[in-house]
């Protein structure tokens, strides 16, 4: 197996040196944690799951026009994907009450929002990923006003065209985070969505049974939380034949 430098490892993914110029390969792991508690743990065949789906809803994505870093699907756990500077801000959006924001504003979970609500963190494991405005953002020079008016306008965009696309499997888009990153292609530089659009990522529900699909079912300790996943891969017809099965990531060059 080809031995490849490792350049970063998350709590979900590591990224390694892509093959040619100015390309990663992005692992996908079974690791599964919370920024907001201390759990941590295993979703045996995540890593597989969560590449499928992410490859599926990207190519969406980019078929709508909006630029994505995905390139392609290398194997069962790896894609390719383009080297990109991360803008160090999350950008949630809600369209109904779910999680920290129920409990920030005492509204019930579920409840729907008069129009969807996009907030930010601030990338910080350290940190706990807090809460931050656009004002921050742009006085710290994470990214520029016009940065985030095409942060913000691609947002919405994702965000409806998703809303609309699981409507049709008969899940609820209940809120979603997403990262950006600058691609540099010689000296122009665009905005390109980045990092991962999964269960991981996403709060999904069932719309008849409100049951919920995503990484909440470890979180909250509701149990067979893979089944949760492999649920969402089956309705957007991307389950791999047979399941989920393990494989390693290339070898991490010392």
């Amino acid at each position: 197996m080809a031995r490849r430098r490792q350049i970063y490892e998350g709590r979900a993914k590591i990224l390694f040196e892509g093959p040619e110029a100015g390309t990663l390969v992005q692992h996908f792991k079974d690791d599964a944690s919370s920024s907001d508690s201390p759990k941590k743990g295993v979703i045996t065949g995540k890593g597989v799951l969560n590449n499928r789906i992410s490859e599926y809803l990207m190519l969406r994505i980019n078929e709508i026009g909006i630029p994505t870093h995905f390139v392609r699907r290398l194997n069962m756990r790896e894609q390719l994907v383009r080297e990109v500077e991360m803008i160090p801000v999350q950008v949630i959006v809600r369209n109904l009450a779910a999680g920290s924001f129920s409990e920030r504003f005492g509204i019930p979970e579920g409840t729907a929002l008069p129009r969807s609500i996009i907030e930010y963190c601030y990338k910080s494991d350290e940190l706990g990923d807090p809460h931050v405005s656009e004002e921050h953002i742009t006085a710290f020079e994470w990214a520029t006003s016009q940065d985030m008016d095409d942060i913000v306008s691609m947002s919405l965009r994702i965000n409806d065209f998703l809303t609309g696309l699981f409507l049709g499997i008969g899940i609820r888009l209940v809120d979603l985070r997403l990262e950006y990153g600058r691609l540099w292609e010689g000296e122009q530089m665009r905005i390109v969505l980045a990092d991962e659009i999964s269960p991981d990522s996403c709060r999904l529900w069932d719309i008849k049974t409100n049951e919920k699909m995503d990484k909440d079912r470890f979180r909250r300790d509701l149990g067979n939380v893979e089944d949760g996943y492999q649920e969402v891969a089956r309705r957007l017809g991307i389950l791999p034949e047979g399941g989920p099965r393990d494989m390693k990531g290339p070898e991490v060059m010392q």
